[in-house]
């Protein structure tokens, strides 16, 4: 019979002693171990982010959808305190995605995000999420993160409004088999569970600022695209141009010419590749169309991902 290790817990305070220095540094460099639990693809683009006097710990967005996420850490159980700063950033920010993160939960608090989630509209996500660190023996403490409380039906009801258009339905249609057919040529290239009623789909880059994206464009073209958007112009056009100065190795390496747009009247700079497809055409030409993306995407990430991460 195989012998079998006890599990034991850890006290957060012996790994993160503070939270602001130590664990929400930690968090934002580890954040797909959260979007694992949650299904989603957050990338945070501020730390300390503020809101009037105030900041909030972690502020991003999940690239799915392109709503802004806060999230609100604590090391201790939660509090009222904690709750009104909560709800205070919340609307500061115009957060559709708020997730609050401690290693207990009040029952009253737990009540409280269960009653923002059922008093909401359908884009409004509250999420409880209780940390805890645990070992094996004398192995490293490992996170571990415990959904308390969520949106109920949270994937069925991520579409933006209460009403889906044809059209709307028609892309969820094609973004939900698109996504089933790059989780089994793909695993872990995105957390995304659920395709949204909208002309694109993008996932991270494994750098904030950057993603790539596969939408339908306008005059009948599809895209698989690199999207680089830090937030910065300047910062932008020298990754841009940093990547464009290996164009000949890239295209090389890719097996393809690509479209590089710097885009000077815009903030964000672009890579794409193009063809034509419409959300309109047969279900043939759409699964070649999914096809061609995902085999397009894998090939972006394994190309400019090494790329990325040196600049």
């Amino acid at each position: 019979m195989a012998e079998l290790g006890t599990l034991t817990e850890v006290d957060l305070r012996q790994v993160w002693t503070n939270e602001a220095r130590d664990f929400t540094p930690w968090l934002k460099d580890n954040i797909d171990r959260l979007n694992q639990v949650l299904g989603l693809d957050i990338e945070i683009t501020e730390r300390e982010g503020a809101v009037g006097p105030f900041a909030v710990d972690l502020v991003g967005k999940d690239l799915g959808s392109g709503r802004t996420v806060i999230i609100e850490n604590q090391l201790e159980p939660t509090d009222h305190t904690h709750l009104g700063q909560l709800l205070t950033y919340t609307a500061g920010r115009g957060a559709k995605i708020v997730i609050w993160i401690s290693p207990q939960f009040r029952e009253e608090h737990r009540q409280a995000l269960d009653w923002l989630n059922e008093n909401t509209d359908e884009d409004q996500a509250f999420f409880g999420i209780e940390i805890k660190l645990v070992r094996i023996e004398d192995s490293k403490p490992a996170p571990l993160f415990k959904l308390v409380s969520q949106p109920n039906e949270w994937q069925k009801n991520i579409a933006s409004s209460r009403t889906i258009s044809p059209r709307g339905e028609a892309y969820q249609e094609f973004w939900t088999t698109f996504l089933e057919k790059l989780k089994e040529r793909a695993p872990g290239l995105t957390n995304a569970k659920k395709g949204l009623p909208q002309s694109w789909f993008s996932i991270g880059a494994g750098r904030t600022g950057f993603g790539y994206s596969t939408a339908f464009k306008l005059k009948g073209r599809f895209s698989v695209e690199l999207y680089i958007d830090t937030g910065d112009k300047e910062k932008n056009q020298l990754y841009f141009e940093q990547l464009y100065g290996q164009k000949e190795i890239i295209e090389q390496e890719l097996g393809t010419a690509l479209s590089w747009e710097r885009l000077d009247n815009a903030r964000a700079c672009r890579v794409a590749i193009y063809r034509e497809g419409s959300i309109d055409a047969d279900e043939k030409e759409l699964n070649e169309l999914q096809d061609w993306a995902i085999t397009n995407i894998i090939k972006f990430n394994d190309i400019f991902g090494k790329r990325i991460r040196a600049l």
